[in-house]
């Protein structure tokens, strides 16, 4: 398993940043889905990001997946006949974590490959319990790829609401490509929710942003990124937008900022839809 090249080696530091912080993102499992004789080349490459960009990934990321598992329990609790779709899964454990009547994680081909192989394992060690989840192999920048995604999307629905959730995937695709894969939730069907991380275009020039994109470079992950607004956010969905910040995810998970957005990614989860 290559953890050091492309886009998807964001899926092993995301899921390293959760199980350091997995009280905080309420995930038990996230230190579960990398096996123990490749953990170590994921740390290594962590510590290597926290050295080079910054030592704050795991509070980002673990207040991130808090606030998306915290909005689909709700939407759970509204519709308990809900189906989860998650583009960007990585190694994130939402189906397993929620009673979702059926659930769909999409991501590149070899990290489906990778977590669909350790889902299975896991299972067969009863750590995880039997769900309904599909895996789906997509390459987001093609848009016969989105079209047939969305097309499978809504016959997995069949009927029921969507809890659509892009999570750290649109900043890494070009603009009118991150603007798709926003909406494909609302494109779904009438009965969604959608939840997207993002990079505030007023971030553009972050300094902690800057040192990633040098970091990414040696890795083959393309430099361009993709900022957005919460007009256009709300613009692509079609409803109003709550905006969450990293310092308003540490008010309300942590009672105070302890690490201000200067210092951090400025990643932002948006919320947009009712079930």
């Amino acid at each position: 398993m290559d953890v050091q090249n492309d886009v998807g080696l964001t899926a092993y530091l995301v899921n390293e940043s959760r199980a350091r912080r997995k009280d905080l993102a309420a995930d038990p499992l996230a230190s579960e889905w990398i096996a123990d004789d490749q953990r170590g080349a994921v740390r290594d490459l962590w510590d290597e990001f926290a050295e080079a960009v910054y030592p704050h990934d795991d509070l980002v990321v673990s207040l991130r997946a808090r606030i998306i598992l915290d909005t689909l329990s709700q939407a759970l609790d509204k519709r308990g006949d809900t189906v989860l779709v998650v583009c960007g899964a990585g190694f994130s454990s939402y189906p397993w974590l929620l009673p979702f009547a059926a659930a769909m994680e999409v991501d590149l081909p070899h990290i489906v490959a990778a977590k669909r192989r350790r889902a299975a394992e896991l299972r067969a060690a009863g750590v995880l319990d039997q769900r309904e989840v599909e895996h789906v192999a997509a390459d987001l920048n093609d848009p016969q790829a989105r079209q047939h995604l969305l097309s499978r999307i809504r016959q997995f629905a069949a009927g029921r609401p969507v809890a659509y959730v892009a999570e750290g995937l649109i900043f890494y695709l070009p603009s009118d490509e991150a603007r798709a894969v926003a909406g494909l939730g609302v494109s779904a069907g009438p009965e969604s929710l959608t939840v997207v991380s993002y990079w505030p275009l007023a971030a553009a020039d972050h300094p902690v942003l800057a040192a990633q994109r040098r970091w990414f470079r040696r890795r083959s992950v393309p430099e361009d990124a993709t900022y957005l607004t919460t007009g256009d956010l709300s613009a692509i969905v079609g409803d109003r937008v709550d905006n969450h910040s990293p310092e308003d995810l540490q008010r309300r998970y942590l009672g105070e900022v302890v690490v201000p957005e200067t210092e951090l990614i400025p990643e932002h989860v948006a919320v947009a839809g009712q079930l």
